[in-house]
């Protein structure tokens, strides 16, 4: 389990607050209020305290990593459509000194090959795709067990 005191940001990008309406058939019926509830209460069980934040614009999500450098442990990222094409979003995941988990709902694979490479993926430790909300909670599994074993005991 991580510290108690180790926080973690979850930062959607642009149309994530459209789940559970946008596309079901890609990004599944779960909603953003929906994942947002299972990702709180999983930090809480793993000794996290997460905050979730929801950003349609590349400035704002960019405002938000800065932010994390200063306040958080870690972040988990899903850039969404930004993640093909965002040379600043990768630049703010290489500008904060803390570890970073880009995530997926949809396998970018299984989708049109614009969707195939990612540029912010390449600005963090790893990247979780395909596996719906699990690969949030998979990040956050991940960062817990980071963020526990750089904790001096």
């Amino acid at each position: 389990m991580a510290s108690s005191s180790s926080r973690v940001l979850v930062v959607h990008g642009p149309n994530l607050n459209l789940l559970g309406q946008r596309e079901p058939e890609v990004y599944g019926h779960t909603t953003l209020a929906e994942l947002d509830a299972s990702l709180v209460e999983l930090g809480e069980r793993l000794g996290l305290a997460v905050r979730c934040e929801q950003a349609n614009g590349e400035g704002a999500i960019i405002d938000l990593l800065h932010e994390a450098g200063r306040e958080h442990d870690g972040v988990v990222i899903n850039p969404g459509g930004y993640t093909h094409t965002s040379v600043a979003i990768a630049d703010a995941l290489r500008g904060i000194a803390i570890p970073a988990i880009e995530v997926h709902l949809s396998n970018l694979y299984a989708r049109e090959p614009l969707r195939h490479r990612s540029l912010t993926g390449a600005a963090c430790l790893g990247i979780i795709m395909g596996l719906g909300p699990s690969s949030y909670h998979l990040a956050l599994h991940h960062l817990a067990a980071r963020l526990c074993a750089s904790t001096p005991r």
